[in-house]
């Protein structure tokens, strides 16, 4: 059979009934409001009443023609009150449909374990709802902050006066893709690296008077930091630089120490307790 408009939905109808508590009373109150008498099939100890005639009806109120007595049985049919099994149509129920309670009136977690589900979104499947885990779902955010690694000098190595030498650096501590090699970081990975080095110079030279700590980019000064030891009586310190530093697949930075002094002995950057040190992290974006 065809149809004008929306087809009927396949269901099971029924009707609503309310049971009264009846007393010597003519007024009543309705579970659900009403726009006339017809609205509604009174039954008084199983016979019908006849509308307008034994009762009037308007919104919530019932007043009967005649007071009940306690003892009496009374219901009510809602005509135009009907309650249907069926499911709502597919994509018809929006915001507008659900509670603001079916998620603030849930039980609150306190934590969230990696098997745990959330319900997304899935743009690439025109909006269509999938599951995903806690820990899928993390995997996807953000990023990685690698490449990265840290390394140090494997010994003492002497520093020439006035001269930018490159720091030995041969022990590593970490290298997470293997992107550390013969002194030089060469991620292969475009983005925003933070890049790092310290030089632990020490000596009992007098005539020490400057140390200076130079990131290299592709062979280049990219960056350097100094620090005075005219007044340092122990001659003893930690020159430190650091730089946030946009990286192409084929740059590469390397650590560089100069020292200035007018005479003595050689000056030395010291390898212990890890003393001096070079290193460099992706940034995630």
């Amino acid at each position: 059979m065809s149809y004008i408009g929306t087809p009927p939905s396949n269901a099971f109808t029924s009707l609503l009934k309310q049971d009264f508590s009846t007393s010597a009373t003519t007024g009543y109150t309705l579970d659900h409001a009403v726009n006339n008498a017809n609205d509604i099939a009174l039954f008084i100890n199983f016979v019908r009443q006849e509308p307008t005639a034994g009762y009037a009806a308007s919104g919530t109120s019932l007043v009967l023609t005649s007071a009940t007595a306690s003892s009496d049985d009374m219901y009510c049919v809602y005509l135009g009150q009907a309650l249907q099994t069926v499911n709502p149509a597919n994509a018809s129920v929006g915001s507008t449909q659900l509670s603001p309670t079916a998620i603030t009136g849930q039980t609150a977690l306190t934590s969230v374990a990696s098997d745990d589900t959330v319900l997304i979104s899935d743009t690439s499947a025109s909006g269509a709802l999938k599951k995903m885990t806690r820990a899928n779902f993390v995997s996807g955010i953000g990023g990685t902050n690698t490449p990265a690694f840290e390394a140090r000098l494997a010994s003492n190595q002497v520093i020439s006066n006035n001269t930018f030498t490159k720091a030995l650096i041969a022990t590593e501590i970490y290298d997470s893709d293997g992107k550390f090699a013969s002194n030089r970081f060469t991620p292969t990975v475009v983005g925003k690296y933070f890049v790092y080095g310290s030089a632990k110079l020490q000596t009992t030279v007098s005539e020490f008077q400057l140390g200076v700590v130079a990131i290299y980019k592709n062979g280049s000064i990219y960056l350097e930091r100094e620090l005075d030891f005219r007044n340092n009586p122990g001659h003893l310190g930690n020159v430190d630089v650091f730089a946030t530093i946009d990286m192409d697949a084929d740059d590469y930075v390397e650590l560089y120490i100069k020292i200035y002094k007018t005479g003595g002995t050689d000056i030395q950057a010291n390898y212990s307790n890890k003393g001096t040190t070079f290193g460099a992290y992706k940034i995630i974006t």
